[in-house]
């Protein structure tokens, strides 16, 4: 064999090589394209406002968001910017959420995190505002939860301590660790 042969041969086993190459990181590119499309949403929803009733047709929540995303094969929602308003019982809002960030699991249980604020609504309430990091809530039980740092606004006081459940049907309060307590003259 001489020279240009051997050249020939060689430059054809590169091309080949470099096409196979090729070929196969496309196929894989191709493959992980398929995989994550699997995590796109099933819908998207702007501006969103919608009503959820109880089975016996008494209005349950509402949640209004900037943005819904929903996730049919992961069984979730995402929520930017979410705000619920909470019925617990005779139709009459008692608490609103608020957060940067929210997640709706299938078993209608919600996370919230980044700026968190449970606002109550009746002026007249003992505690106005509580603020955490992240807080959870069980839309089925009305029961709102935290193990993270928390502070509360009331009337006359600030509170700070960490873990919190709140029953929204017994309008019971409980803070796991007090850390303390500042009261404040009310002006009348």
């Amino acid at each position: 064999m001489n020279r240009i042969t051997l050249a020939t041969i060689s430059l054809f086993l590169l091309a080949l090589t470099t096409y196979g190459l090729l070929e196969w990181y496309g196929a894989q590119k191709e493959t992980s394209n398929i995989l994550d499309s699997s995590n796109n949403p099933e819908f998207i929803a702007e501006n969103l406002n919608s009503d959820v009733y109880k089975a016996s047709g008494a209005l349950s929540y509402n949640v209004e968001a900037q943005r819904m995303e929903h996730y049919a094969q992961l069984e979730v929602t995402h929520f930017e910017y979410p705000k619920y308003t909470l019925y617990p019982k005779n139709n009459k809002p008692t608490w609103q959420i608020t957060a940067d960030e929210g997640t709706l699991y299938n078993n209608n249980r919600v996370k919230l995190k980044n700026r968190v604020r449970l606002i109550a609504t009746d002026e007249e309430s003992l505690i106005q505002e509580v603020h955490g990091k992240n807080l959870e809530m069980d839309l089925k039980t009305n029961i709102i939860s935290s193990e993270q740092t928390i502070l509360i606004l009331g009337k006359g006081f600030t509170m700070y301590g960490s873990g919190l459940i709140v029953d929204l049907n017994t309008t019971q309060m409980t803070l796991t660790e007090h850390v303390q307590t500042i009261y404040k003259k009310i002006k009348k």
